[in-house]
């Protein structure tokens, strides 16, 4: 199948996009990683006490609540101010707000950062996904566009996973923070990362062409949240909201959690130890990510049916989540790396899935704003409320160790989203091939 080929401004754009999904992801895949050193640096609670998985919960939904909000108001804002300037400013924001919390010297202040760096990256994952559908009129480079540069998106979790394992080996020869060598600190900080080439690149990189048009014509009309419930939009509202918040759910509720349990599979071992040992399982379930945004960006071109794609992957989640959690996490370092690599391919293949599905079901004037509410609302509000409900379940599960009561936890949460959501995928509607104008 040929394809056009891309012009240098639309080659700009796809970097400055995959860029910004990159950091995405690894701004999100930070807190997994550093969450249990920081807390026991900045917390006066022992691990897997209610003290404890109290401030890891709020450490995992609160910014998510707060992305959701601000989020939907960045989908807003997309579509009245356009998708570059947005999405610059909301890259910007996370990046100087992950280093800020790098400094963090209380439970408090490194919860407040991290709300500020989940808001951006929330508002930029509207912007980029509007940004990009808009400026491929050929619907298969279009949906070729959208999931290969969403393929970085695990290719961040990647990075981070290789930032964090520097930081724990070598943090010893970097400058002192406050004293001391934490590799959680320099794991945050290098979050600055993204903003760098960007405040270079900004001036060349144009709008939405598509709603820049519109804007030019006066056809632009303002958009208005209770628009994506009329008739022609709810189910599809409604639905979607429903799906991603499933997908964040399996994330946030289930595989988000694994580097807490890992080193019950290693007990002995020293921290340093543990800490590579978690990263090496990170950087596996990182790859199987990777594979599902490629076998996405590959399939998207391929089948017709979106709706079978979605289910296919939720019926492998299915599968391989009770495997993975009820009993590789408790038993086998290796089979818990292998069920990673599963479980990381078929859930991230779910959200470059929605970053395909979702511009296709509304219009250029509600784009970003539809995206939006399914995103942040669904996503980001509903779903990672599961991480929540996991370290509030793991101090009451079954267990003769904290590993064992969080792996338990894990595998409930993670069991249940995925039948949830292959329920509510028979009312999701096939999207239109070409884009609402």
């Amino acid at each position: 199948m040929n394809l056009p080929s891309l012009t240098r401004t639309q080659w700009l754009i796809c970097f400055v996009a995959a860029l910004g999904f990159a950091f995405d992801i690894y701004e999100l895949l930070m807190l997994p990683l550093i969450v249990r050193p920081a807390l026991l640096e900045l917390a006066a609670a022992p691990p897997g006490s209610a003290a404890f998985n109290h401030w890891v919960g709020l450490l995992f939904y609160a910014p998510a609540v707060c992305g959701g909000v601000f989020g939907l108001l960045g989908g807003w804002l997309t579509d009245k101010l356009g998708r570059r300037s947005v999405l610059v400013w909301s890259i910007l924001l996370y990046g100087f707000s992950a280093a800020a919390a790098g400094f963090s010297t209380t439970p408090e202040m490194l919860l407040f950062f991290r709300c500020t760096t989940f808001i951006g990256v929330s508002v930029e994952f509207v912007a980029a996904i509007a940004w990009l559908a808009e400026l491929f009129s050929d619907q298969k480079q279009r949906e070729a566009v959208l999931g290969w540069t969403q393929a970085f998106s695990s290719v961040g979790g990647i990075l981070v996973t290789g930032a964090y394992y520097l930081s724990v080996t070598y943090g010893d020869s970097f400058p002192e923070i406050y004293g001391g060598h934490e590799a959680w600190r320099y794991t945050l900080i290098s979050g600055l990362i993204p903003a760098i080439p960007l405040m270079i690149i900004r001036p060349f990189l144009p709008e939405s062409p598509m709603w820049e048009k519109k804007r030019a014509e006066g056809k632009l009309s303002r958009p208005r949240i209770t628009e994506i419930f009329q008739p022609q939009y709810f189910r599809t509202t409604v639905v979607t909201a429903i799906l991603v918040a499933c997908s964040y759910g399996a994330a946030f509720g289930a595989i988000q959690h694994v580097p807490r349990i890992v080193p019950g599979l290693i007990q002995g071992a020293d921290r340093v130890v543990q800490e590579q040992t978690v990263s090496q399982v990170q950087a596996v379930q990182e790859i199987g990510g990777v594979a599902g945004r490629v076998l996405l960006a590959v399939l998207v071109v391929m089948i017709l049916s979106r709706v079978n794609m979605l289910r296919a992957f939720q019926l492998c989640g299915l599968i391989a989540f009770p495997m993975v959690f009820f009993y590789a996490a408790t038993n086998d370092l290796v089979m818990l790396q292998v069920g990673m690599f599963v479980a990381g391919l078929v859930t991230i293949a779910q959200f470059s899935f929605w970053g395909n599905y979702l511009p296709r079901v509304y219009p250029t004037r509600l784009r970003g704003t539809g995206e939006s509410f399914a995103a942040n609302i669904g996503g980001r509000m509903v779903g990672t409320f599961a991480a929540l409900v996991t370290t509030q379940l793991a101090t009451v599960a079954p267990g003769d160790s904290e590993f064992v009561k969080l792996a338990f936890a894990a595998g409930v949460v993670g069991t249940a989203v995925h039948v949830i959501g292959l329920i509510a995928s028979f009312w999701l509607p096939e999207p239109s091939a070409a884009l609402e104008d």
